[in-house]
């Protein structure tokens, strides 16, 4: 089937630059002349360098550190395709931040996920990708197409080929407990459930403040190989709980995989000098080289965005790779 609009064209913020050369790489398209920069005063400057007058653009930035810059950059070449009179603009964020702010759960405070959906529409995204949302409602937030992929099956795949039998996952919390039981069912393992609550200090009135604490495990992991599966690793206070739990209840060994490596502050190396043996992720958000160690395993998501990217620009359903398990671009 052929596209409505002219050829395609892909463009790249600061966010992922290597994930940007991947997907073009698997989809045989250079990826698109741009200039993103700053100014002494910290003004943001973009200049698309080549015509996307009807051509069908895809713009990927993943919402990375230093987040605000990766933000207004996304908002600012949304805004530069549109005005330059692009046919269709689409936004491919592989991670989407402020996804925790998706409510009000205290008084006078805002629904950041809410905002950030307006400015993305405002700026002129026809069409938003992203992976994992971290509250699927988030997709409500926006009035225009939405589609949210996942990077759970390429994680499936890495464990499934291991071929452990006597393994089992492991839920970091309850509020995971439904992925992380599809999780299982595709390893076609059991699953334990760690029961989590934050405690608020007393002394402070923002929620930044409450700390995990890990009350109970659900499920007998006694000699077992664990697989805790998280949709994103930030400070990793919360998998480090949860690893100790495990190891007090008789765990033989311990990994751990997530959708999006944040890992903030010194994250990576708690999680390095940990009983983690391995922690598996893929690369929505880029890991700097200084972060990165032997026991750490990177999948890439590039053939599944580069064959949705693909089949967007041809009118193809994207819903139709997912339906089949066996399809390549999902690794399994």
């Amino acid at each position: 089937m052929g596209s409505r609009f002219d050829e395609l064209r892909v463009f790249s913020g600061n966010g992922n630059l290597a994930l940007s050369h991947a997907i073009c790489d698997r989809i045989g398209v250079p990826l698109g002349d741009v200039t993103v920069t700053q100014f002494a005063n910290e003004n943001i400057f973009v200049k698309l360098n080549e015509s996307v007058r009807e051509k069908d653009v895809f713009v990927v930035q993943s919402l990375c550190s230093p987040l605000s810059d990766r933000i207004m950059e996304l908002l600012i070449m949304l805004d530069a395709c549109k005005r330059a009179s692009a046919g269709r603009i689409t936004a491919i964020i592989p991670y989407m931040a402020y996804g925790r702010t998706d409510k009000k759960d205290q008084p006078r405070v805002p629904i950041t996920a809410r905002l950030l959906a307006d400015m993305i529409q405002v700026a002129g995204a026809h069409h938003v990708v992203t992976l994992d949302l971290h509250a699927g409602q988030i997709q409500g937030f926006f009035s225009i197409p939405v589609d949210e992929l996942s990077s759970m099956p390429l994680l499936v795949s890495y464990f499934s080929h291991k071929g452990w039998d006597d393994a089992i996952v492991v839920s970091p919390d309850m509020g995971f407990a439904k992925r992380a039981r599809n999780f299982a069912e595709q390893l076609g393992i059991p699953l334990a459930l760690a029961e989590k609550r934050r405690v608020q200090d007393l002394n402070q009135t923002h929620s930044a403040a409450s700390t995990p604490d890990v009350l109970n495990l659900i499920g007998d992991v006694a000699g077992k190989r664990c697989i805790i599966v998280d949709d994103e690793i930030a400070t990793g206070k919360s998998m480090l709980k949860v690893t100790q739990l495990l190891i007090d209840r008789g765990a033989r060994e311990i990994y751990a995989c997530c959708m999006h490596p944040i890992l903030a502050a010194d994250a990576a190396r708690c999680i390095r000098d940990s009983p983690i043996r391995e922690l598996v992720t893929t690369d929505t958000l880029p890991i700097a080289p200084e972060k990165q160690w032997p026991g750490l395993t990177i999948l890439s998501i590039s053939r599944m965005l580069g064959e949705v990217i693909q089949r967007m620009h041809s009118g193809v359903s994207v819903d139709t790779m997912f339906q089949w398990s066996g399809h390549p671009a999902l690794g399994v």
